[in-house]
């Protein structure tokens, strides 16, 4: 039985101007998607719908195998045409039999991989369903406009981990036969099946704060896994807005506090017990450091070091002790940080970070804010990383 990927793409968005292939970390948008299918064994073709010549340009010159271009018709790449038009469009202009199997798939849903495909196809085959769609979980409470609670009881609010939330569509992909999409003239038909997603699939791209949303996610959950990932020997870390909370603080005397994080703290430990060297780079200058560097056991501290005066630290830190800056991990929050960070061969930031630091390629963005955990949060990839290596020589 042949099973098709179908993704239909204009060139007339009006949101994002050729949103379909502008460059999404790095890669043409609609790339993500082709190039996930292209890897899945399920897939015997992958049509892409297009009117657009620069969208077909720019698909054609990627030499991909499974990969071919349907040009749509005009009348079906306006914008009041339906998905479902130029999906029968395609199959009344080809020669499909009825049990073909007929995946839509949309552009905007970047963050689908490989592995999703595959599951929602051996589930499919099973014939337990007639078509099936993508949803993911979502822990929201919703309310009617008469001020009804729709989905709880405000009487009884129940925490996140009691509460099974509802499923949401979150357009990433379809499944149905032609046969099924001939009848009903639509992409759903019949009985229909839920492949549930992770929960950082559930945004698609429409506006372009969807863009910087999805960028970010796309890093930590899907770019973090393909990166190779260097052998760590030296940790070094930021302070205001990374080991605290970038607060100023003064006692009545007027001396300066910070607060640090007795978790970070650990952290550093840890990073002792597996023999990786520790280091403070920063760009102020107090006692106050000092003082939480010694108590911490670090090995090296450089205080009053801003910008480009961060990264030549680091380099003088790597010549002392005989390694490059791709054996480095470093964990900053501001613009101060940036050269560092771009340099070295595992980087991170705060929550919190600025915008600028958070949309540096393949940082890692913690899930705790800066003084709140972050530090020891990603201390402890590298820590499991180390250990995970270790077990398996």
């Amino acid at each position: 039985m042949k099973t098709i990927a179908f993704i239909p793409v204009r060139g007339g968005s009006k949101s994002i101007p050729l949103k379909n292939i502008k460059p999404f970390c790095g890669k043409p948008l609609v790339c993500w998607n082709i190039e996930a299918l292209e890897d899945c064994n399920l897939i015997d073709e992958i049509i892409v719908a297009t009117d657009s010549d620069k969208i077909e340009e720019t698909v054609l010159t990627q030499s991909y195998k499974k990969t071919k271009i349907y040009r749509r018709s005009a009348e079906n790449a306006c914008d009041t045409a339906s998905t479902e038009s130029v999906m029968l469009e395609y199959i009344n202009n080809t020669h499909l039999t009825q049990e073909t199997i007929f995946m839509l798939v949309q552009a905007t849903s970047p963050l689908t991989e490989t592995q999703h495909f595959t599951e929602a196809l051996e589930i499919y085959k099973k014939g337990l369903y007639d078509s099936m769609l993508t949803c993911v979980r979502n822990y929201r409470f919703f309310w009617n406009e008469d001020g009804t609670s729709k989905n709880y009881d405000y009487m009884n609010r129940p925490r996140r981990q009691n509460f099974k939330g509802e499923l949401m569509e979150n357009g990433a992909f379809y499944i149905n036969t032609v046969s099924n999409i001939l009848k009903s003239g639509n992409r759903l038909s019949g009985k229909i099946g839920i492949y549930e997603m992770p929960e950082y699939t559930a945004t698609e791209i429409d506006e372009p704060d969807d863009w910087i949303i999805l960028e970010n996610l796309m890093r930590k959950h899907v770019l973090s896994k393909r990166l190779p990932q260097p052998k760590i020997k030296l940790f070094l870390s930021d302070v205001d807005g990374t080991l605290t909370d970038g607060g100023m603080y003064y006692s009545e005397n007027g001396d300066e506090l910070k607060k640090f994080n007795t978790r970070d703290g650990m952290g550093f430990q840890l990073l002792r017990e597996a023999g990786i060297k520790t280091g403070i780079i920063t760009s102020e200058n107090t006692q106050i450091v000092v003082n939480r560097a010694q108590k911490l056991k670090i090995d090296f501290l450089i205080q009053g070091k801003r910008n480009g005066g961060k990264l030549a630290a680091a380099q003088a830190i790597c010549d002392q002790i005989g390694i490059t800056l791709d054996e480095v991990a470093y964990i900053g929050d501001d613009i101060n940080c940036q050269a560092l960070l771009e340099a070295v061969g595992l980087s991170a930031c705060p929550a919190d970070a600025c915008k600028i630091i958070k949309n540096i390629p393949s940082i890692k963005i913690m899930e705790h804010k800066g003084g709140e955990g972050c530090v020891r949060e990603f201390i402890e990839t590298i820590t499991l990383r180390v250990y995970n290596h270790e077990k398996n020589q």
